[in-house]
């Protein structure tokens, strides 16, 4: 169902919606389109590979998103799926675990017998369609591999049964056009500001200079035989920053809060607000080690009315919330590539979502766009403005 269908209390109160129960065959012949003659394989992701050879992670403490992967989509296959589409395939293959989000995969993956195999040599080139579900996210790498090789696919790190009855069982075609609706609501903007309230009353301001650049969509859709992947669950309008100058407050893994300060599109340092010093001196030490790790690659805005789950990249797509991101962006268009990272294991893109369950400590009292001699509020408290709720309804 459409934004533009749902009734004003929904979108305003996601959790309430009502989805149709999850379908895979749905799912990946709406997304990929046709599917008819494609092979298809899936990748999960392991810190022990051995763990591959006769499902044995199935068995194994932990691997929630891997046994996801087997359940609802290796046999969801294998019991009519793969029929149902027209499709051949659906074997697993397992690769080692990055360690980090959008970082390059090593190439050595295991299949369920045992064998070692090549990523390179012997899954990119022999299957049309390949899925990712994974913990970490594989969107960039996958994205230039499928360059590379000719394949489409979709990455869904992450998933779990919150995604799986909503995220992934709704009509990406009705996605795509809110999706889009939005971006031309958006597209062209000269800039974004960004206003944060915090508990102690400060207003924090961070603006993202977009040089009127056309907005981007993460729409799910991988019509047709041209390479390219999908990042699933979708619904997100985007845009690679130019420049960006201010402060925006971040919430770390460990509760600790600080605030960043932005200059020349750049993090250039961390002070605590609240929690323990220990982590703000440790990010300030990654910034001076390698001052790449502090770059924004990306600013994004949720297009879709859904629960949370836990899971960003679900929540990332709720309309109300944004997010910025640090590190590559190469995969979005953008200038950042592995290669100017000091390490390997620092040319991650880690997205910063700011979402009311996500940062409780703070709230975005209000988010422009300055587009010409117009000034639009895109978001206030965490509520869609009314110029996107009346683009999103026309």
């Amino acid at each position: 169902m459409s934004i533009a269908a749902l009734e004003p209390d929904i979108i305003l109160n996601p959790e309430k919606r009502h989805f149709p129960e999850f379908s895979l065959e749905r799912l990946l012949g709406t997304v990929f389109a046709p599917t008819e003659g494609c092979r298809v394989a899936i990748l999960i992701d392991l810190q022990d590979l051995s763990l591959m050879k006769g499902y044995a992670f199935l068995d194994a403490e932990g691997h929630d998103v891997q046994r996801k992967a087997y359940e609802e989509f290796y046999l969801g296959l294998k019991d009519g799926g793969l029929e149902a589409l027209g499709m051949t395939g659906g074997e697993m293959f397992a690769y080692n675990i990055s360690g980090g989000s959008n970082l390059d995969l090593d190439d050595e993956c295991m299949d369920a017998s045992g064998r070692c195999l090549s990523l390179d040599r012997d899954i990119y080139p022999n299957y049309d369609i390949i899925l990712c579900i994974s913990t970490y996210s594989a969107t960039a790498p996958l994205t230039a591999k499928c360059k590379e090789f000719g394949f489409r696919g979709a990455t869904l790190h992450g998933v779990n049964d919150v995604i799986l009855k909503s995220g992934l069982a709704v009509d990406y075609h009705e996605v795509s056009a809110d999706a889009e609706k939005m971006r031309l609501a958006m597209t062209g903007a000269d800039s974004i500001e960004i206003d944060f309230a915090l508990e102690d009353g400060r207003i924090l301001t961070a603006s993202l200079d977009l040089g009127g650049q056309e907005a981007q969509k993460s729409h799910g859709l991988c019509l047709g035989r041209t390479p390219d992947v999908a990042n699933l669950p979708a619904g997100e309008v985007y845009f690679v920053p130019v420049d960006a100058n201010g402060q925006f407050p971040m919430k770390y893994a460990d509760g600790t809060l600080g605030v960043l300060e932005v200059k020349d599109r750049c993090i250039v340092r961390s002070t605590l607000i609240a929690g323990d010093q220990a982590t703000v001196d440790a990010h300030n030490a990654r910034l001076a080690d390698d001052p790449m790790t502090g770059t924004l690659g990306e600013l994004g805005f949720g297009t879709q009315v859904l629960p949370v789950s836990g899971s960003d990249i679900q929540d990332e797509k709720i309309l109300g919330t944004c997010h910025l991101a640090t590190g590559r962006d190469d995969h979005l268009g953008g200038d950042i590539v592995p290669g100017m990272f000091k390490k390997h294991e620092n040319s991650t893109h880690d997205d910063i979502l700011f979402a009311p369950h996500k940062t409780p400590n703070f709230n975005i009292r209000e988010v422009r766009m300055l587009r010409g001699d117009r000034t639009e509020v895109i978001i206030e408290d965490f509520r869609p403005g009314a110029y996107i709720l009346d683009a999103l309804r026309g």
